[in-house]
């Protein structure tokens, strides 16, 4: 069956949902986007993914063609539409289609931005990744300086998806001056001693929804968290590591560069990390 998707306004199937030529999305990858996860139909952390959402849109000087209100509506109206059970909603925001290609910004006024929205089906909670965990591999960290945007300048990262793919691995952290900054479309952690150990924010790193949720769940679990800078090699000597995303929630790393952690096995810290933010996302959802 067809997806209902929405562009501009409009609720429309996929196939005919279309997009200007000359939209900048698609002509410089001037836009931004969020990823707002779905279980038992209901969003998860809708509120942190809108308020990220316009910063995002305010770092770029863009304004949002919806409110707040309105983009929650418009999430719920495509899940009923789609009838999503669990997956996730994607979201779209460029600087819209101006008449023709130009590197300088098209008047606001004359050129509005261009929404889309669409759905993608996925089993999240019971990933059978989760059960077994991910390896991954360290890449030079070679992005733009400015990662707190989650703009749709993913070249890079879908490179670094690839790269792993080709080494057996199923994704890849970056390393830049040395240090680990994040996974290609996720945050990076390790735990040694039971501590826990990721990258302080910054505009090195995309400041993660699901980040921020599962920090203040360790941290009511009574769990040690230390944010700072840490290289490869410490991550290859940590006890266990882990990953978090709005679409993988807490996923254990059982290896990186070829190096086992601990047993090779998810860690009891990434494993327990990921109960609790299933149980507790499930009764916040929207």
């Amino acid at each position: 069956m067809s997806r209902t998707v929405y562009v501009n306004g409009e609720y429309v199937p996929e196939d005919g949902a279309k997009v200007s030529v000359f939209d900048r999305g698609f002509l410089f990858a001037d836009g931004v986007y969020e990823v707002t996860s779905v279980l038992d139909g209901k969003l998860l952390e809708f509120e942190g993914h809108a308020t990220r959402l316009e910063r995002s849109l305010s770092e770029l000087d863009m304004a949002s063609p919806v409110t707040k209100d309105e983009l929650l509506e418009i999430h719920r109206e495509l899940v009923r539409r789609n009838d999503l059970t669990e997956g996730m909603i994607y979201l779209q925001i460029t600087r819209g289609a101006a008449a023709d290609r130009d590197f300088a910004f098209p008047d606001p006024e004359e050129t509005p931005p261009t929404i889309v929205l669409f759905t993608q089906s996925k089993n999240l909670a019971d990933s059978p990744a989760a059960k077994v965990g991910m390896k991954v591999i360290s890449i030079d960290d070679i992005r733009w300086g400015r990662r707190d945007i989650k703009t749709v300048q993913l070249l890079y990262p879908s490179m670094g998806k690839m790269m792993a793919k080709a080494a057996g691995a199923d994704d890849a952290w970056m390393i830049e001056d040395g240090h680990v900054t994040e996974g290609t479309s996720n945050n990076a952690y390790i735990v040694k001693g039971g501590k826990i150990i990721t990258r302080h924010l910054g505009s090195e790193i995309l400041h993660g929804i699901t980040r921020a949720t599962v920090l203040r769940f360790a941290r009511e679990a009574q769990m040690e968290v230390e944010e700072r800078h840490f290289t490869i090699e410490e991550a290859k000597e940590a006890d266990e590591a882990f990953i978090t995303s709005a679409s993988t929630f807490v996923m254990p790393v059982i290896a990186i560069d070829g190096v086992s952690l601990g047993d090779g096995t998810p860690g009891p810290v990434a494993q327990r990390l990921r109960e609790i933010y299933l149980e507790e996302s499930r009764k916040a959802a929207i």
